[in-house]
Formats: structure tokens, C-alpha cells, sequence
């Protein structure tokens, strides 16, 4: 097995690329809650005389 290097990277022994490799990769980063990726902001401003529901609105329209 040869080891690759980068361009303007010079071969390094094993042993030493292992260390390199663990420094670099050796850790995962810190975990991200999804709550923490979502910002909500609500699109207005909420009007409560226009957003009134009457859950038997559907009765008069429809059944009256």
C-alpha cells in the first residue's frame, strides 16, 4: 500500500501521517440540537379581530 500525498505535501513515514490524520480528523464536532437550526418569525403581525374563529361558522354557510 503506498500513502498519497497532496500536491507540495512531502511522504511522511506511517506513523507520523496517522498522527497528522488523528489531530485533524481525530474528533467529531459538537453535536447540533435541530432546534437549534430553525428560526421561526411569524410572516404579520396577528390581527385578533381579523383571525376570530367560530368553530360553527360552517353551520350557518352551509347549513342554514
Amino acid at each position: 500500500m503506498t500513502h498519497r500525498t497532496e500536491p507540495g505535501e512531502t511522504p511522511q513515514e506511517p506513523a507520523a501521517a496517522a498522527a497528522l490524520r488523528r489531530a485533524r480528523f481525530g474528533t467529531l464536532p459538537e453535536r447540533i440540537r435541530p432546534e437549534d437550526t430553525v428560526e421561526t418569525n411569524p410572516a404579520t403581525v396577528p390581527d385578533p379581530a381579523r383571525d376570530t374563529y367560530n368553530p360553527d361558522e360552517w353551520l350557518i354557510r352551509y347549513c342554514g
